[in-house]
């Protein structure tokens, strides 16, 4: 799956609830998800670690997509630049 699948898919599922909570709503959720990635790191539980990482990306997903940027393109522009650099 490309990331801009995932972000479409995102968007499916979540936009209108995410729309009607507001972007600094979502964005709140998206930093809970971290704190929450931050306390699987501390306890290195693998599990959590992956449930963790798939929810912050789903919620940095749904924040693109409220704010209309095409994360994978976004990305690409960022960071496939510095490796053409190196």
């Amino acid at each position: 799956m490309e990331i801009r699948e995932a972000q479409e898919m995102i968007k499916k599922m979540y936009y209108e609830r995410d729309h009607a909570r507001g972007i600094y709503a979502t964005f709140t959720w998206f930093t809970e998800e971290v704190g929450e990635l931050a306390e699987a790191l501390l306890k290195q539980d693998i599990n959590s670690l992956k449930e963790e990482i798939a929810d912050v990306f789903a919620w940095l997903l749904s924040i693109a997509n409220l704010v209309n940027i095409d994360l994978e393109e976004a990305f690409l522009s960022k960071y496939l630049s510095h490796t053409n650099k190196q």
